[in-house]
């Protein structure tokens, strides 16, 4: 096969960058297969919005993140991976999806919408950001909710609900309220998650202490409809007047992907993959994960920040079985 490579990476993301400069540096042919645009995840995130982590923290490949910002912007970031790839003169495939891992004897075999390649070691860095937790509720199929939120002029003048406790969730409601949206949150449990940016909690609990943001804690959506949506509060059922929901209550790595392709995930939550923690090699020999879908359902265990060492780590495995 022409497409022979000693290290195919799935996922052109920061972590699948990082795997793919740390493979040049050893001498490595390799292939990184990227579904959609470069750094696709961070594409998607919100237009506007900024890192937890300084830039120091999201840096890969030994190359400086200048920035002014204390934190981040997600077009900084964008910018910042984009030059890096550059620099290193990847080899980068964009929008073309891995459909098929097979592996015979010692070679892996994959198939993507666009070709076929063959690698000695596999790197899956495909992240979680491409399936959302579902509601499971009537009428989640509505144009009007989105798991995904992008700009906040959207919503202005609108009657919206976000669901969700966390750093996501709470940035869009702040955002869409000064927008102009009528916000309403709704939360499973009994406060806003503690792992909300200590800068942003005092602004989200200063609004719903003034009304400003309605939020119904231990609350669930029973059901959507067309111009409201029903909830169940501890003080029964409630009825709200609603444009959009945005339901902003996580994501998921594909799991369906990892188990086709032979890796074993646990039935019981977190799901976590197998894999060796020091090595990153999964129970398939030869087939590496990396970044944040090592952690499974357990979605805030792994970031950029922390997971970039797991370049280094896979690498230093190949070098010892090569």
């Amino acid at each position: 096969m022409d497409n022979h490579y000693d290290v195919l990476i799935v996922g052109g993301g920061p972590i699948g960058i990082a795997c793919g400069i740390e493979a040049k540096k050893n001498g490595l042919s390799h292939v990184i297969l990227e579904k959609g645009c470069l750094v696709n995840s961070l594409y998607n995130y919100p237009v506007h919005m900024s890192f937890f982590s300084t830039s120091e923290r999201l840096e890969i490949g030994d190359t400086p993140f200048v920035t002014t910002n204390p934190k981040p912007k997600r077009a900084e970031a964008l910018e910042y991976y984009r030059r890096v790839e550059q620099k290193f003169e990847l080899n980068t495939h964009l929008f073309e999806e891995v459909l098929q891992i097979k592996k015979v004897a010692d070679i892996f075999y994959v198939t993507s919408n666009k070709s076929e390649y063959s690698a000695k070691y596999v790197i899956v860095a495909t992240g979680f950001y491409d399936i959302p937790m579902y509601l499971n509720v009537p009428g989640e199929e509505l144009p009007k909710v989105k798991h995904y939120y992008d700009d906040p002029h959207f919503y202005a003048k609108q009657h919206v609900v976000v669901v969700g406790a966390s750093n996501s969730s709470i940035d869009a409601a702040l955002e869409t309220y000064r927008k102009g949206a009528v916000v309403t949150l709704v939360i499973r449990g009994p406060e806003i998650s503690p792992r909300v940016k200590y800068w942003v909690r005092p602004d989200i609990d200063n609004r719903i202490t003034f009304g400003e943001i309605k939020a119904y804690y231990n609350s669930q959506i029973t059901a959507i409809g067309e111009n409201e949506v029903e909830l169940i509060t501890p003080e029964g059922p409630v009825h709200l007047k609603n444009d959009f929901v945005i339901a902003l209550t996580g994501y998921r790595p594909n799991f369906e992907f990892l188990k086709k392709i032979g890796v074993n995930i646990p039935s019981a939550s977190p799901m976590i993959p197998e894999h060796n923690p020091e090595t990153m090699e999964t129970n398939v020999e030869g087939l590496f994960l990396a970044g944040v879908v090592c952690g499974g359902l357990n979605t805030h265990l792994w970031f950029i920040e922390n997971s970039r060492i797991h370049a280094k780590m896979i690498l230093a495995r190949i070098k010892e079985t090569n």
